[in-house]
């Protein structure tokens, strides 16, 4: 809507979530008009990189996981060092504690080489 210079008003973005639900849920969910008002407290549509916090998060946590399956108890030793770590340095920082370097391509490779793995693993089942 902002990129056809419509302005996006409260009625306006309850009208299109209206809409998006039902579309989304069809006749098996009843979507009454206070449903509307749900995008309002959905951050995702109004906080900037909200959304990139869920990917970073994951990545990191799949990163630490299979650091921890696959080098015992060095990993174990440096997740907990990054848990007692607190908020002493930036959060990218801490999560090299871990053995996470998010300024690297190594974590995304980790991340995405599991959930592959884990797709195979579900094909194959």
């Amino acid at each position: 809507m902002a990129q056809n210079g419509e302005p996006l008003t409260k009625e306006s973005l309850c009208a299109a979530y209206l809409k998006l639900n039902r579309d989304y849920y069809g006749d098996s969910v009843i979507s009454d008009d206070e449903i509307s008002y749900e995008w309002a407290r959905i951050p995702h549509f109004y906080r900037s990189f909200y959304v990139y916090k869920y990917a970073t998060g994951i990545i990191s946590a799949v990163s630490i996981a299979e650091r921890i399956y696959n080098e015992g108890d060095k990993a174990v030793a440096d997740y907990f060092k990054f848990l007692s770590s607190g908020g002493s340095d930036s959060p990218t920082e801490l999560l090299k504690l871990a053995g996470v370097d998010l300024k690297k391509k190594d974590a995304f490779e980790s991340a995405m080489k599991s959930f592959e793995d884990a797709l195979c693993e579900f094909e194959t089942l």
